[in-house]
């Protein structure tokens, strides 16, 4: 099952995808790259390991060997990806039992105390907390793209031990939109529950619908009224934890109590994506919660009070769960952690998730945009993604309908019907065949025209 993670990416024919393993893995996981721009976690078959992401790490890419139509790659991909995308390698981080009893004590403190903090208090704690944030050598700041970065080079090798000009694949999203942007709204406040019919006036200005993620319990009034007006305006509603109180996975007990709250609200709200408060997460929990999608996950946390980072830019499954991680930074971080009200760090971050055709997930809080500087940044944020719809072809959806495509995606096929490829199943009059083809730079271009007859 070398293959599956690039058979699920691609929606391809199976027979680019013959891998086999360079020997055998190590007993020890570790840090290790896989070229110069892809840091990796796991264990490999050649080499060494690093237990921190040190600047000079083994790179498995020169012990890759093609013969015979054959690609023996270093390590498993498939256990490598899974590592990333379900922060393995950030253990001691994660909420799974095995972070520090005084980081525990220290996040109780803070989050008992939390309501009682202004915006300026609480960004002077979280500053110095967050100290260094710009240092960490991994995962890549502003946006790391080590999953997608070593899928393509198993495409790349997979084609050049079968001596393929292009392969065919089913694009990434429908009607051949160049990439995906969301915009959630995370209601924290009831001032922020107030602002929200003039945030979504703003919204319908440039025609962009977005999620609002409620919280159900203490935070504010949830009254049906309010679920209604957002609704019926075509905007969508997702539960964003019980009670914001950042505790909701630090004891398994009192989890499985709350899960079972949580899931009667997701059918009250009639949701079906959910979001942790603070993004605080335990992945192995996360499934249990029962919704179809989540967003809780930052490609790159380094701003988050949970280190970590999924180091994808694109949906992935955790269980029945469909991931839609958050891909740029919160507007609350723009804002008060790094300093700046302008666009240069989003457009950053936009035009480095379109280069791989990934999604771009924003969080903007209307507790935070209620001032006019944050409003107008904001406008001009809408303005940016308006203009690379209308441009570039980005496809602005609700989070729920990117988990129907892609769950419709990850089980259509591509079958060759007379010479030409096609896609066929549920929702396939939408997709379309894409090529990837080996530039003369050898990396790896996409297109919607083939070169050559399909064989």
């Amino acid at each position: 099952m070398l293959n599956r993670a690039l058979l699920e990416r691609y929606r391809c024919p199976e027979s680019v995808a013959a891998f086999s393993l360079n020997g055998h893995l190590s007993k020890d996981a570790g840090f290790f790259r896989f070229g110069s721009n892809t840091v990796c976690f796991g264990q490999s078959a050649t080499g060494t390991r690093s237990r921190i992401p040190l600047p000079e790490l083994y790179d498995t890419c020169k012990d890759v060997k093609i013969t015979d139509e054959q690609v023996a790659l270093p390590f498993d991909p498939v256990a490598v990806i899974d590592n990333l995308r379900l922060e393995h390698y950030a253990v001691d981080h994660n909420l799974n039992g095995t972070q520090p009893f005084s980081r525990k004590a220290l996040r109780f403190a803070y989050y008992s105390l939390r309501p009682l903090f202004t915006v300026p208090v609480r960004r002077h704690i979280q500053k110095a907390y967050l100290r260094g944030w710009e240092n960490r050598p991994f995962p890549n700041w502003p946006v790391d793209s080590s999953v997608e970065n070593i899928l393509e080079q198993c495409l790349l090798a997979g084609m050049q031990a079968q001596n393929l000009k292009e392969i065919p694949f089913i694009w990434f999203w429908p009607d051949g939109a160049s990439g995906c942007a969301l915009m959630t709204h995370d209601v924290e406040t009831q001032a922020g529950r107030d602002f929200c019919t003039n945030l979504m006036d703003i919204n319908d200005e440039f025609h962009i619908k977005s999620s609002f993620q409620v919280v159900p319990e203490k935070r504010y009034p949830v009254p049906e009224s309010y679920l209604s007006s957002i609704r019926d305006r075509g905007f969508e509603i997702g539960v964003q934890d019980l009670n914001h109180d950042g505790h909701l996975f630090s004891e398994r007990e009192e989890f499985l109590r709350r899960a079972e709250l949580i899931r009667n609200y997701g059918k009250k709200f009639g949701s079906t994506g959910f979001r942790a408060a603070i993004l605080y997460r335990n992945l192995d929990w996360l499934p249990e919660l029962g919704f179809s999608y989540d967003m809780s996950v930052p490609n790159v946390a380094h701003l988050d009070p949970q280190a970590g980072g999924c180091c994808t830019l694109f949906p992935y499954f955790i269980g029945n769960t469909l991931e839609l991680p958050v891909t740029t930074t919160q507007d609350y971080s723009l804002f008060h952690i790094i300093g700046q009200y302008d666009l240069e760090l989003w457009k950053r971050q936009t035009k480095l998730i379109l280069a791989k055709n990934g999604l771009m997930n924003f969080i903007v809080h209307p507790d935070y945009i209620v001032n006019q500087k944050a409003r107008q940044t904001y406008r001009h944020l809408l303005g940016y993604l308006a203009d690379l719809r209308a441009n570039q072809n980005v496809w602005i959806p609700l989070p729920h309908q990117v988990d129907e495509w892609w769950r419709a995606r990850s089980a259509m096929q591509l079958v060759n019907a007379g010479g030409a490829w096609r896609v066929t199943g549920a929702g396939s009059e939408r997709a379309r065949v894409a090529y990837a083809r080996i530039a003369r730079d050898g990396t790896l271009h996409y297109s919607f025209a083939s070169d050559s007859p399909a064989s």
